[in-house]
């Protein structure tokens, strides 16, 4: 009995740490829209379909973990301006 809730916490330690993975990359794609959205002069629909796209992915990604109470010791790479 031990020994599978040693694999159930296992499991959830990798999805919790690539979970917090993808919300990291989630972040970096939506900045990365939104700069290329700002840095074109006329801006189309496909455009900005793909910006919210990007956002909405992060958003419930984010959402996610909140729900799922993930806690992590580092800083995520997006928060920092460099």
């Amino acid at each position: 009995m031990l020994g599978i809730v040693r694999k159930k916490n296992n499991f959830r330690k990798q999805y919790d740490e690539f979970l917090l993975n993808s919300i990291d990359r989630a972040k970096s794609n939506w900045d990365h829209a939104r700069e290329t959205e700002e840095a074109i002069s006329e801006t189309d629909g496909e455009i900005t379909s793909q910006t919210q796209l990007a956002r909405q992915k992060y958003l419930f990604l984010y959402q996610e973990a909140r729900v799922r109470d993930v806690r992590n010791n580092h800083f995520q790479s997006s928060v920092f301006d460099y």
